[in-house]
């Protein structure tokens, strides 16, 4: 089998995986460009997962002819990472039975194709990218793609990643297959239960990749404005970013009005623009300390030791040290019950979890405490107001 090593992909300078920023922000790209590409253990944690998830899904279809134990040996090797989380298995798992769900739902067998490389660069200039899975028949197109993250939901819907892999999977396969419905799946199951997906028709894809290609052509180009938002989530340049300082920092501009001047529509506007604030804050004091411990000046500002923890040196020894002195071995440890979130990781799939305690009443879902968030979040929105069929008991 062939090395699997998605850290070393090439990345084009307008990625569809970051499409979301330079088509609301056509110069960030080529800002972006004159920065360092830094990692995270959480970036680097994906990868693995990526890793783990293309050898299963090669060997569940097929693609890669494998032993038992050539197979086990290898999962054994991502397990013996410092990076693995238990869950990786599971979360994997589902990801390869959508797939293969997707697979036997043809007639006939589909083209499947595996981290497969498509360009785009008849819509995006010198661009491409790497589509986790492709798979074509019936006139369908499927784009699929899996996402470790837990703290930013990807939804499917109109999502410039994936239409952009879509698009490049057209301009390949279309002399060969006619495809006429592209479907498009994200797998992200720290986030959704079941994957995200959408659908559209080539026609339309088509359409929508035309009507990018000037932006497309501004952002190789560098030109444009500079337009801060959401999208500046995970772009190189957001802790220093001038335009998204400077609109950040504008919320001083509702800093003189006193309380009851402020109209809900106004603190709406606060409410957005301080949430970002706090944000860029933290991530603007991360970057200062990194200049900081390589040599740099930061004017008024040093890096100092943290507040330490404390722990043992060596807990065997400790304990039996404190025993000497009379401490009760009994008083060296909790035994406490698991949480729910806990017991689902002793099974072998979330699947087995839900049949042998959700489904059987043993673990039931509680609300969560009321919390704010934006219009746009994909959540069904809640109140405290009394609907006159609560108050009267209606049916």
């Amino acid at each position: 089998m062939s090395q699997i090593v998605h850290a070393e992909r090439a990345h084009a300078l307008l990625s569809a995986s970051g499409a979301h920023r330079w088509l609301h922000c056509t110069p960030s790209a080529r800002l972006e460009a004159t920065l360092p590409d830094t990692t995270s253990e959480a970036a680097s944690r994906g990868t693995l997962a990526h890793e783990l998830a293309e050898l299963k899904l090669r060997r569940a279809l097929g693609l890669e002819q494998m032993t038992g134990q050539k197979y086990a040996a290898a999962v054994r090797k991502f397990k013996a990472n410092e990076l693995y989380e238990p869950d990786m298995d599971a979360n994997t798992d589902a990801y390869v039975d959508f797939i293969q769900g997707i697979v036997h739902s043809f007639q006939t067998p589909p083209y499947i194709a595996v981290e497969r490389r498509v360009d785009i660069s008849a819509y995006v200039p010198e661009a491409f990218g790497t589509s986790d899975c492709i798979i074509i028949g019936g006139k369908q197109l499927y784009i699929i793609d899996y996402k470790n993250g837990q703290g930013v939901p990807v939804p499917a819907q109109e999502n410039p990643q994936m239409m952009l892999y879509a698009l490049g999977a057209l301009q390949a396969y279309s002399l060969l297959y006619a495809i006429e419905t592209v479907h498009v799946a994200i797998v992200q199951p720290k986030v959704w239960d079941e994957p995200s997906e959408w659908s559209l028709t080539a026609a339309e894809l088509l359409a929508w990749g035309e009507s990018i290609k000037p932006i497309a052509a501004r952002a190789f180009a560098g030109e444009g404005e500079y337009a801060p938002g959401e999208h500046c989530g995970f772009c190189r340049a957001r802790s220093t970013c001038r335009a998204r300082v400077e609109g950040l920092l504008s919320i001083e501009d509702k800093a003189s009005l006193k309380p009851p001047m402020i109209g809900w529509d106004e603190v709406a506007d606060i409410l957005r623009r301080g949430d970002g604030l706090v944000k860029w804050y933290s991530s603007l004091k991360e970057a200062a300390l990194a200049e900081v411990l390589k040599g740099g000046d930061v004017p008024g500002w040093k890096a100092v030791e943290g507040r330490g923890s404390r722990q043992f040196a060596d807990i065997d020894a400790a304990f039996i040290h404190m025993e000497r002195y009379g401490i009760d071995g009994a008083l060296l440890y909790e035994r406490k019950p698991i949480t729910a979130a806990a017991a689902e990781k002793l099974f072998d799939s979330k699947k087995m979890y839900k049949q042998v305690l959700e489904d059987t009443g043993h673990v039931v879902k509680q609300s969560g405490a009321p919390t704010l968030a934006p219009a746009e979040d994909l959540r069904p929105s809640i109140n405290n107001q009394v609907t006159a069929e609560q108050a009267f008991g209606g049916q």
